[in-house]
């Protein structure tokens, strides 16, 4: 499992002209699942991603997480991030689980954040979305279970 989070000032996703999701500042998660994925690692994720300390404190040290910080959590599903990109000048899709399974676990992940007290908007899974995010910082970190 694989979230790429991304410190927003503001983010937002829209699938067919529609806005679907969008939070001001906060986390942007970009989500992919992998074939030996579960809700344990699932759950043990949206604990990391939730506390994660990546918002800075009176110090100008990155010390508090996205709950001290006042902030907000957009999820979006992104199959991409679990692809083989080793060899060659395309990507192999291999490593991504299949689309039933990803969207119970994303479905899953969702809702640990939420049970945590965000409100956790998301895109639509498997659809065309547009992303869009005023990265602050720029701060960006990947991290898997």
């Amino acid at each position: 499992m694989i979230a790429l989070i991304q410190r927003v000032s503001h983010a937002s996703v829209v699938v067919e002209g529609e806005t679907v999701g969008e939070i001001k500042k906060g986390l942007l998660v970009l989500l992919a699942i992998e074939p030996e994925d579960n809700e344990q690692k699932a759950k043990r994720l949206a604990e990391r991603v939730a506390g994660y300390r990546v918002f800075e404190d009176d110090n100008g040290k990155m010390n508090r997480n996205v709950a001290q910080a006042g902030g907000e959590i957009l999820v979006v599903s992104q199959f991409t991030l679990a692809a083989d990109t080793s060899s060659g000048m395309r990507p192999s899709f291999t490593g991504a689980a299949a689309p039933d399974f990803s969207k119970n676990l994303y479905q899953f992940f969702t809702k640990q954040l939420r049970e945590k007290g965000f409100k956790a908007p998301t895109g639509i899974f498997g659809a065309d979305m547009k992303v869009s995010l005023l990265n602050d910082g720029p701060v960006t970190f990947q991290l898997t279970i």
